[in-house]
């Protein structure tokens, strides 16, 4: 799959990824450590669809999230990740990537069908 290139605008990033096909049948997307142990989970529900389309983006682009899907993703997410630089905790989805870029461990991207 080809990787989008991103414009510093969320909602036309999104546009872009659209190609990458619907996230209706997704109910949510389990972020599973090494061990296997789930660490975070998007639900696909109002106010997290913009996230559960980015990360099932990631899954089909890089397969994992590691550094380099997630400094591809902060890029995606546009204006949210100098939002979230400035506001620690405003948005977790993206939180999460900073800290993968930071050194933090590598996740597996598990979608659970609806």
């Amino acid at each position: 799959m080809a990787v989008i290139e991103p414009t510093p605008v969320f909602k036309e990033n999104l546009a872009q990824m659209a190609s990458i096909g619907s996230i209706d049948g997704i109910a949510r997307i389990d972020l599973r450590n090494a061990a296997g142990a789930v660490v975070g989970t998007i639900e696909n529900a109002p106010g997290k669809q913009g996230s559960l389309a980015v990360y099932h983006y990631l899954k089909q682009a890089f397969g994992t999230l590691d550094a380099k899907a997630a400094e591809h993703a902060l890029a995606v997410f546009g204006e949210h990740t100098a939002d979230a630089r400035n506001r620690p905790g405003a948005h977790p989805n993206v939180d999460r990537l900073l800290a993968i870029v930071a050194g933090g461990e590598a996740l597996t991207i598990d979608e659970v069908a609806a």
